[in-house]
């Protein structure tokens, strides 16, 4: 599992929640009446320093993460975090990866 986030996609969340270079956004599965990857979850974001890091990816100063413990949402996928300008919104782009660990 490989994660980027492009530079605006980083700029948003540092003016949305009031964000540092040097802080940390750890993004982990939660139940949701929605749909991320897996019926029922969707990823959600937390502003808070990482425990057991197993990917982690800076950008802007801004160093976003993913715990061990939350990785089986990713299996199988990268994520690409990107900022919808139309919207000034965020999106979660979810790439198979294929048996090589690249994405499709």
């Amino acid at each position: 599992m490989d994660m980027t986030i492009s530079p605006e996609a980083a700029a948003w969340f540092k003016k949305e929640l009031n964000l540092q270079n040097g802080d940390s956004i750890r993004l982990f599965p939660r139940y949701s009446s929605g749909g991320g990857l897996h019926p029922g979850f969707s990823l959600g974001i937390a502003t808070e320093a990482p425990a057991r890091p197993a990917v982690e990816a800076e950008q802007e100063g801004l160093i976003f993460y993913m715990e061990e413990q939350d990785l089986w949402y990713m299996e199988g996928y990268s994520l690409s975090i990107i900022h919808v300008a139309a919207e000034d919104d965020i999106e979660y782009v979810y790439q198979p990866l294929s048996t090589a660990g690249q994405a499709e």
